[in-house]
């Protein structure tokens, strides 16, 4: 026992010291924008090159895309509504198909997220030596340094959430060695000019290095037509340099000679209010922000932003051991971490997820779309918009256990937004009360169907969303916030009771037409069908949530009776011949099928209908179903992959999941040569190309690895790999309103303290005896709701299962305790016996 301790203090003390040291570092400049590195207030997003000779800023803004508002709604697709329906029960999906292909998509098929520009700094620096730039994750800067002729030169730049700008510091240790010109450009239309600032800003402690002027950068740039629909936004950035040199206006670009440290602060906006408005004066916005920065200098501006983003950064910590990789600068060691060894690449990676996420991601703005608030291209892939068919829901997955609650804020507007759009899609599309978006939208909340049949046809995704209210609720029992989300949640649910059609084989009641998600039944020519798998088990989420939410807020009305009754006429999950869970209503899966959509265990994660306790074999074919799909797919699917197996409670099968995602992809243009890669050189995911909502699956799964609470208990160390021996985490968040730390030592739980925010019963679930101040065997159900497990029918299984094919899981025991937490109290575990 002594021995035990001794190692558990240890480590302890080991890890307290590792903590807040995770970076990106590299010995070159970036060659391209992967391997660039992004800063981000939400608002604003920036990528860092480090160049010597030169140096790049790429920026964007997140309000600034193609278009204009509008909406995609095809007033035809009602008069052949019943008419698909009528084909598709005949088994006629793909005469379905084609009449859904002319009638259903007559809109544009979404906008796209622009990039504003670049801000380009000149050195002439050649030949530097000592060259090093990182990404600061514990404070969210970037630095970049270097000797040139005998001088260092340092550069840091962070965006602020505090003060909305952008922040860049430039010195040299040698007196009046720094000289640089600061110039703009875009690949859109853009207008620029330099001059000398207005008294506003040339009192400002900020911009006030020395007593000398400050001058201003200014561009308009103007966003573009797309699919017919007008442009009709601009941006305005604003750049103001500040040096203890001679600063001077040359050719619309700012010169400075000889001076020995500068300062450029950048902002930027548009003239977007809201999806059908775009009335507002971005030079009006950006004068606002200048003039909020003016009382205070270079350190407080930085002391500031410290300050707002480390009290979200710092709420977790996760301490895993290191290896001889771990001192390789950032690329190397991503390249060299196939055997799995450093485990504190690990950490890094679930952190970066945390930092893109507070950086993407923050009240009052927009959500993070599928590049999150980065792109430098005019035509990204797949616009940059918002998948709401996976990509925007994972790009959420660690807001909750990661400890990061108010940056959903922006996702929330969004499903408030489509919320009114998607009333009238409901209506002019379908006949049908309520409120529908399908598997895409965009700035101006798009909830029509787009890019055809195959994909669009999709008409659960704004019902996935509201599944993201509930979540909320559970984790902080927030009744204010149900009482105000309450009508988007019966809205999604009031479109499916009117869309939900009774199936005239089985007699359940299904959605039709719809898809799961990009993938066909073997043997049909189209993705097109009725009742998908994910399908039934949303719209089971949506009836079993909102009906809840009408208890927790005493709403007792017609509605609630409605949705108990089609609650009872859903289809049951079905385990098909090969042992699998079925993807659609038919037996249709091919064993050898490895599409990378993994859609019908959406009942597995995020949503918790797929349980080891309740529903073994439906818990032992799901398992089948991810061994059949394989372990390598593309990024964001292997990020969603990692949490399918943590709640298959298999921490090694996850971790091997984590490494497959740790392969380096030096660019696209190398796909050939790294057919593996998943990762590019600055960390962020590869699907490929760049899709950010990999980056935050891999950070969900690492969490739900070491905690979980959707299945009536939280779970300490649900899938811990045994390559992680020891370890601690601190901050990770629970449903109930709990907050866990747990170390561990020789792969069994140390210590464990859960904090209670709200109060109410606590059950814990452990893979080892525990012991600690008022704790009981737990009996019966968990009596906190917020702990709830979900109570869906017994499967369905095939008379044609083929018993060779079947995988059954091994569940460990378990032990179950619980104890009354009182609000704001801590409470501390340990096994029992040390």
């Amino acid at each position: 026992m002594k021995k035990a301790i001794l190692s558990v203090v240890f480590l302890l003390t080991t890890f307290s010291a590792m903590a807040q040291q995770h970076r990106l570092w590299y010995s070159q400049p970036a060659s391209h924008w992967l391997e660039a590195l992004p800063v981000g207030n939400s608002h604003l997003g920036a990528m860092v090159f480090g160049g010597t000779e030169s140096e790049t800023i790429q920026l964007n803004e997140e309000t600034f895309w193609s278009g204009s508002p509008h909406d995609n709604n095809s007033p035809e697709a009602k008069a052949h509504l019943q008419e698909v329906r009528d084909l598709i029960f005949q088994g006629k999906e793909e005469e379905a198909h084609k009449i859904i292909d002319q009638y259903f998509f007559k809109g544009p098929h979404g906008m796209r997220f622009l990039p504003l520009g670049n801000l380009k700094m000149t050195f002439g620096h050649k030949d530097a030596t000592n060259y090093e730039r990182a990404l600061n994750l514990g404070d969210a800067t970037t630095t970049t340094s270097y000797v040139c002729n005998g001088v260092k030169y340092e550069r840091t730049v962070f965006a602020s959430q505090t003060d909305n700008v952008i922040v860049v510091h430039i010195k040299a240790n040698k007196k009046k060695a720094l000289s640089f010109k600061v110039d703009f450009d875009s690949p859109l239309e853009t207008s620029k000019t330099a001059y000398l600032s207005s008294p506003l800003t040339s009192a400002s402690k900020a911009l006030r290095a020395a007593d000398k002027s400050v001058h201003h950068l200014t561009a308009t740039v103007k966003n573009v037509e797309h699919e017919g629909i007008k442009g009709n936004l601009y941006a305005d950035c604003h750049a103001v340099v500040k040096a203890d040199g001679k600063t001077t206006e040359q050719d619309n670009a700012i010169v400075v000679s000889n001076a020995t440290e500068a300062f450029i602060f950048i902002t930027a906006a548009t003239n977007f209010v809201n999806y059908h408005d775009t009335s507002a004066n971005p030079g009006a916005k950006n004068v606002e922000t200048l003039r909020g920065i003016d009382q205070f200098n270079y350190n407080q501006l930085l002391n500031r932003h410290l300050q707002k983003y480390q009290e979200q950064y710092n709420r977790v910590s996760l301490m895993l051991p290191k290896s001889e990789n771990s001192g390789l600068q950032t690329d190397q060691r991503l390249a060299a971490f196939a055997g799995g060894k450093d485990l504190d690449m690990v950490s890094l990676m679930m952190q970066y997820g945390r930092y893109l996420l507070i950086s993407s991601s923050q009240p009052g703005g927009q959500a993070a779309n599928l590049q999150g608030v980065w792109n430098d291209k005019v035509n990204a892939p797949w616009d940059s918009k918002y998948t709401i068919n996976i990509n925007a829901e994972m790009n959420y997955w660690p807001a909750l256990v990661g400890n990061l609650a108010e940056t959903q804020e922006p996702l929330f507007s969004m499903i408030d937004d489509l919320s009114h759009t998607g009333t009238i899609t409901a209506q002019q599309m379908y006949g049908c009360r309520g409120w529908v978006a399908h598997h895409n939208t965009d700035l101006w909340r798009i909830a029509g169907p787009v890019d055809g049949t195959t994909w669009g046809m999709f008409p659960t995704g704004g019902a996935w969303l509201t599944t993201h209210l509930w979540q909320h609720y559970l984790f902080t029992g927030d009744k204010a916030f149900l009482q105000t989300y309450y009508p988007v949640m019966k809205g999604a649910a009031d479109f499916l009771l009117d869309y939900l059609q009774p199936h005239p084989q089985y007699g359940w009641l299904v959605t039709a037409p719809t898809v799961s998600p990009e993938h066909g039944p073997m043997g049909k020519k189209t993705t097109v069908t009725a009742g998908s798998t994910m399908d039934n088990q949303i719209v089971f989420d949506v009836f079993s949530q909102t009906l809840q939410a009408a208890r927790e807020l005493n709403i007792a009305d017609g509605s609630t009776k409605r949705l108990e009754t089609a609650i009872a006429q859903l289809p049951p999950m079905q385990i098909g011949r090969h042992g699998q869970l079925q993807e659609w209503l038919i037996d249709a899966d091919d064993p050898n099928d490895q599409h990378r959509h993994v859609s019908h265990l959406y009942g597995l994660y995020p949503s918790n209908q797929i349980s080891p306790y309740a529903h073994p074999d439906l818990f032992s074919a799901a398992m089948t179903t991810l061994r059949q799909r394989g372990d390598m797919a593309t990024g964001w699917s292997l990020g969603w992959k990692i949490n399918f197996w943590a709640r298959l409670l298999d921490g090694n099968h996850a971790f091997q999941i984590v490494k497959n995602m740790l392969h380096l992809l030096p660019e696209d243009s190398k796909m050939r040569e790294y057919p593996d890669g998943r990762t590019y050189p600055n960390l962020f995911d590869a699907h490929p190309p760049f899709q950010i909502d990999g980056n935050f699956g891999f950070t969900a799964g690492i969490c739900e690895m070491l905690v979980q609470s959707h299945d009536g208990a939280v779970h300490l160390l649900p899938a811990l790999p045994d390559a992680w021996a020891s370890g601690e985490v601190k901050g990770l968040r629970t449903r109930g309103g709990f907050t866990v730390d747990i170390a561990w030592s020789e792969g069994k739980v140390a210590k464990a303290t859960v904090h209670s925010s709200i109060g109410g019963t606590l059950r814990l679930r452990s893979y080892w005896p525990l012991k600690g101040k008022q704790l009981r065997p737990a009996d019966g159900d968990c009596p906190n709701h917020l702990l709830q497990s979900a109570h869906i029918k017994a499967p369905l299984t095939s008379p044609d299962r083929l018993s060779d094919k079947a995988q059954s899981a091994s569940i460990r025991q378990v032990y179950e305790y619980d104890i009354a937490t009182t609000a704001g109290k801590t409470y501390s575990f340990t096994i029992d016996g040390r």
